[in-house]
Formats: C-alpha cells, structure tokens, sequence
C-alpha cells in the first residue's frame, strides 16, 4: 500500500508545531573495547538526540555549474515537460513525463503494516521538502548557447519532446563562467565563447554576484548550486597554496596559476552561504575548501555522479565479499560519444575519473580480513574511451573474477547501455534538494545547543562515487548502507526506529 501523501507519526516523543517538527531519538550503537586480558570485548551504547526540523520549504534556485551541457539541458527539460504535462508520442506510442531514477521522488520507504499490506512511503514525503516542480533553474556555461540549442545539441531526448519544451527554453541562457583552459581537454576551446574575464578574485566576486542577482531576480528564498561541468584534471596541492583557507584566499588573491575553476565556484559560493555539490571526479575540494566551509558552516557535499557502472560495482562487490566469496579482479570498460567522453579523451582529465571509479570498492574490501590480508586488494582497472557514434548512450562491460570454494573461480561478467544523462539528471534533482533538506534539520545531544550536521554533507553519499567526508569519518561506499543511512537518519527526524528487517512480530 502506497500512502501518497506521507504519513503523521503519533508518537509521545513526536511534536509538531507550526514551523518545525521536534523529535526524540535513542541511538543505539556498539563500541569496541579491549579488556584487561587484552580480548575485544563489544559493548552496547544508546544516546538520546533531539532534532528538529523546520517545515518552512522555501522556493529554491538551483543553479548548475556546466549549465548547457547534456545533463543540465536534460535536468531543464525534464522539469519543464513534469511542470507543464507536457506528453510526446514516440514509435511505441504516448509518453508522459515522469522522475523515474530519482530517490526521492519515485522510490518509497516502509512504514509499517495495516493489517496484511505492507505500508509504503513517498522517500520525499517522510519530511518536508522541495518538488522538482517548483525549482528556479539557472547557471553558467562556457558556451553561450540557448538551453533549447543545448538540448538539440544532446541529443538525449525524442524529437517529440525537444519540439514541445524548446520554446520554453529559448530565452533560457547560461551566465559567462570561469574557464581556466589548462584544467579541461583543449578540444573544449572551440565552446568557450562565454566566459567571465579578470583575475581570479575578480571571476570570484562576479560569480557572488551572479548568485545574488539571480536570487533577488527570481524571489528566491535559498540557493544550491551543483557543479555538472566539464571533468577537470586534479589539482597539484601544495603547501601554502591550498592547505588553509587563508592560504588558498591569498593564493587567488595572487592569481596562482594552480586554482581550479570548481575550487573558484566552491570558494564563491561558500562566501555567500550557498550549498555547493561536486558533481565531478576532481579534487574540488583541497584543504583550505573544507576549512573554509567549516568555518562558515556552509554544506558542501560531492564527488562525482554515481548513476551507472560505478552503481552497480558498489552492489555488487558488497554482495560478492558478503557473501565470503573473494573478488580478485575487477575490470572495468566503457565507450561513450557525449562531450563528457569527448574531455575525458584528455589523459590528465581521465585520470580524475578514474580514482574516483576505482576507489569505490575500498571498504568492502577491507571490512572483511577472512578473506583479505592487510593491505591486500583485488586487481582493478578502469577503461574509458570517446567513440562519437554512441552518444550519451554509454556502454559499459565489466568482469568480476573471484575466488571460490576450494581453489575455484567464479567470473561475473555486465554488460550495461547507460543512458548517460537520463540517469544522472535524477541524481541532480536528489543532490539538490537533499541539501536544501539538510540546512533545515538541526539535532543535540547530552545538553548541546542546537546544531546543523557537520558541514560536509555525509549524508549525499548514496549520490556520489567518491563520497566526501570529514576528517576521522569512515568512507562508506557499499550502497545498501548507503541508502540506509539516509533513511534512518530521516525516520529519527520523525522519530522513528531504524528500518532493520528483524520481522520479530512474525516470529
């Protein structure tokens, strides 16, 4: 049973009041402690938190960093053909829009039972949040063409489509952005005829006050902005350069040649106050970022869209060392014909994807030292190669070789069709709106204040390969907990026990 419109939880521990909802929460954990004999020995803990969560759902800019590329031009369609109904005919006939790929807008979360049916949830009506409908849309390109230009240019969406939503998208054109052309493959030159000119502190003033002009412009009540531009190389990080915040203000106070363009748009837009999300494989951000959004307690969140073969190697490889069975090798191959292919051609651009690809398996590996010894790790290579032909519908063929029972081997080998920004322009809407979500939930414990969670958004991991943490947090990168983390902490916001599938009533 699917209960459209969200659920109130009735609860002593639950109240809501005009503009926020209070809950009281018991964190039980474990923690591991070594006794006097020197055994491990593990011991329950239960804390008790406080959140409370303001329902006050503001209107919401959304500006995109790579605004006219695939994935912004199909995230604008896609709202637009949602917002207005638009249909389309394909050969197989009537399409309607829908935001199918999109956690919190077609995935549901389990509430409980009404006597023999299971009771589902909207995953984005267990707190408030915003709709993907009533989202602001706006950003920067290096390319000044028309969002309608750039979503022919795709090639992503039926004809059908692209002919109803174009004329919305005409006068829809991105701002001049920051280009810095040793940090993007130089067959990316011919695009950038929109680009912001000055150093690097006065591109960073524009883009702050780009960001205020289009807020006021649009009566907008807060901003996110989400970087889906180009894969930039990694950034060489030096001491004294990008270590501190201080560091890093000087260092483009001097015009260091070393300061990436989404380290530009981070640093701007933590100065304003506005989230900023990595939808990129590159070392964003370097030290004296995190600083900096520590400091201002400004959400930044990322690295690097996880919507297809990178998905799939982060369930599977859970499953496969679960299961205690041994992945050895793990080989990874894709072809893909969109822009996005076409930079990564660029040896020092790949390079960002691949770390943020291989990475993913890391923790699986070493939550199990039956099967590992320290240090230990399977084989793992990572193939990426620009064949026009295709388009965005990339291809991406992978085999997993284990070791079983006995001295056996198993190989697991996918072939996967990844339409490229069909599948990321739902993640897009998720990173946004999640961080919208986060900025309105506070908690304490133990006679705290009131607080935010730790400005480097955790909780966006589902979302992203290479999740970005604080420092002394464990990287999680097995799906499953993944997506559990961020259910359970948004139950606990309504005051409700984690979901874990113990089915004692039944036993």
């Amino acid at each position: 049973m699917l209960c459209a419109d969200g659920l109130r939880v009735n609860s002593d521990a639950v109240t809501y009041s005009d503009d926020a909802i209070h809950a009281k929460y018991t964190y039980q954990s474990t923690e591991v402690a070594q006794a006097q004999d020197g055994k491990l020995e593990v011991r329950p803990t239960s804390t008790t938190y406080e959140f409370k969560t303001s329902t006050k759902v503001p209107k919401l800019g959304v500006m995109l960093v790579g605004w006219g590329g695939n994935n912004g031009a199909t995230v604008t369609a896609g709202v637009l053909a949602n917002r207005e109904g638009v249909t389309w005919t394909t050969k197989e006939g009537i399409q309607r829009p829908n935001y199918w790929g999109s956690l919190t807008q077609s995935a549901t979360a389990r509430m409980g039972r009404l006597g023999d049916e299971e009771v589902h949830v909207p995953f984005g009506k267990i707190l408030p949040m915003v709709h993907p409908n009533d989202i602001v849309l706006g950003g920067w390109d290096i390319s000044g063409a028309s969002m309608a230009e750039a979503m022919a240019r795709s090639k992503v969406l039926d004809y059908d489509l692209q002919r109803q939503v174009a004329p919305l998208m005409r006068d829809m054109v991105p701002l001049p952005s920051i280009y810095e052309p040793s940090y993007i493959a130089a067959n990316q030159e011919a695009r950038a005829d929109n680009v912001l000119k000055g150093s690097k502190r006065e591109r960073v003033e524009a883009v702050r006050a780009q960001m205020r002009d289009f807020k006021v412009a649009n009566g907008c009540d807060a901003l996110v902005v989400l970087w889906t531009a180009n894969t930039e190389r990694y950034t060489d990080v030096q001491v004294g350069v990008h270590d501190t915040r201080e560091n890093l203000d000087k260092a483009i106070d001097e015009d260091h040649s070393e300061i990436s363009p989404s380290t530009m748009f981070a640093m701007a837009c933590i100065a304003e106050g506005v989230p900023f999300i990595n939808g990129s494989p590159q070392n964003t951000f370097v030290p004296g970022v995190v600083e900096a959004a520590t400091e201002a307690n400004c959400l930044i969140g990322g690295d690097d869209f996880k919507s297809g073969q990178t998905k799939m190697k982060s369930v599977l490889v859970d499953f496969l060392v679960g299961a205690g069975l041994k992945p050895t090798s793990i080989v990874s191959y894709n072809h893909l014909g969109n822009n996005d292919g076409y930079n990564l051609s660029q040896p020092n651009c790949f390079r960002s994807k691949e770390i943020s690809k291989s990475n993913v398996v890391d923790d699986m590996v070493e939550s199990n030292g039956i099967l590992y010894e320290p240090g230990e790790t399977p084989d793992h290579i990572v193939v990426i190669k620009y064949l026009p032909y295709v388009g965005d519908s990339k291809r991406a063929m992978d085999e997993y070789t284990s070791e079983i029972f006995m001295g056996g081997r198993n190989t697991i080998v996918m072939h996967n069709t990844c339409e490229d920004s069909l599948l990321a322009a739902p993640l897009i809407l998720d990173l946004v709106l999640l961080a919208e979500l986060i900025t309105r939930i506070q908690l304490k414990k133990d006679g705290e204040e009131f607080h935010g969670f730790h400005p480097v958004a955790v909780l966006l991991s589902y979302l992203t390969k290479a999740p970005l943490v604080p420092e002394g947090t464990p990287v999680v990168n097995a799906l499953a907990k993944q997506r559990a983390m961020l259910e359970n902490v948004m139950r606990a916001c309504v005051g409700l026990p984690p979901e874990n599938n113990m089915m004692l009533e039944h036993k």
